[in-house]
């Protein structure tokens, strides 16, 4: 995939058909946008593209805090993974806001990407004050003979799933539905740093991340999650939080053991999938007490890795798999 963030490098660019969004978590919606873009591009044999900004419009100006379900990395791998040829992230200048929608689309997208089919949501808007619609497009269509394609949104029984759905059940805790929602569970990419230490006294070494103070994450407590690194999965369990037993920690930040698993992974990356809440971010009276709570938490993990487990993954770790109940 082309990834393209200056719009003077918009050049040397093929015909192609493109969606246009904020693309915030890459969810079912987007996805549905993306398999249009690919099925139109393969019958007319154009290129597949996505237009998007460096920081959300509505953040730029104001209008609310930002609080992202994916930062732009995270967007732009989902993208690349989602087979498309170019993405462009545009800077959101004062040039760019105050363009009217008529220029943006003459100028921009059939000028300079050579746009000759877009898809977009049916509520999409865009230009200086939010001016351009898909009625517009499809009016400009006609004189430009340019094809649009005005989708309605992808639904979750009668609700319309969009980026604000899922931050909402996000902010609930309940990532079964965030990952039906996205079609894939939320997660959480970033270096493996060194914390306190604490988990690897108590005997349940762990890994640590600070995300990015952009990044979305549900509340406080403890998830089963997976953890992806070097090409492997490792089931395991995370608390998101402060880490209140520990005095002086104040960053927020994820916390994974590992099940099954020994070794360094310090300055690697890692994406930590956030699969589903077991229980409150607690503050506990000692760390006797912690690691008492922490024991129960990995016991009932290794449980449920190991059912889900294949006859041969179990041989694979025989000494790993027996799980010893607490009489």
């Amino acid at each position: 995939m082309r990834y393209i963030t200056d719009l003077k490098a918009l050049k040397n660019i093929s015909p192609c058909v493109i969606t246009l969004g904020k693309f915030d978590g890459v969810h079912r919606g987007h996805q549905k946008l993306i398999r249009i873009v690919h099925e139109i591009a393969a019958k007319r044999g154009w290129k597949t593209a996505a237009f998007t900004f460096d920081v959300s419009p509505q953040v730029k100006m104001g209008m609310r805090r930002s609080q992202l379900l994916m930062t732009n990395e995270e967007r732009r791998t989902r993208l690349e993974n989602l087979g498309l040829d170019y993405l462009v992230e545009c800077p959101f200048t004062d040039e760019v806001k105050n363009m009217e929608p008529e220029d943006f689309v003459k100028e921009i997208l059939v000028g300079r990407m050579h746009a000759r089919a877009l898809v977009i949501g049916a509520d999409f808007h865009f230009g200086k004050k939010r001016r351009g619609d898909a009625a517009l497009l499809l009016e400009m269509g006609k004189e430009l003979d340019l094809e649009i394609h005005v989708e309605q949104k992808e639904q979750d029984g009668k609700r319309d799933i969009s980026s604000t759905y899922v931050r909402e059940e996000l902010s609930l805790g309940h990532m079964e539905k965030v990952t039906e929602l996205l079609g894939n569970p939320y997660s959480v990419k970033g270096e493996i740093v060194h914390g306190n230490h604490i988990g690897h006294t108590l005997g349940f070494p762990t890994i640590n991340q600070i995300p990015e103070s952009i990044k979305l994450l549900p509340p406080n407590g403890v998830y089963l999650s997976r953890t992806l690194v070097d090409g492997h999965e490792y089931d395991g369990i995370s608390n998101v939080g402060t880490k209140p037993t520990v005095q002086g920690e104040k960053i927020m930040g994820i916390e994974t053991h590992l099940l099954f698993f020994s070794g360094d992974l310090y300055g690697k990356e890692a994406r930590v999938q956030l699969l589903s809440f077991r229980r409150p971010e607690k503050k506990f009276g000692s760390l006797e007490e912690l690691k008492a709570q922490l024991d129960v938490d990995i016991r009932e993990a290794r449980e449920l890795a190991v059912k889900k487990m294949s006859a041969a993954e179990k041989r694979s770790f025989p000494e790993k798999t027996v799980v010893k109940r607490k009489k």
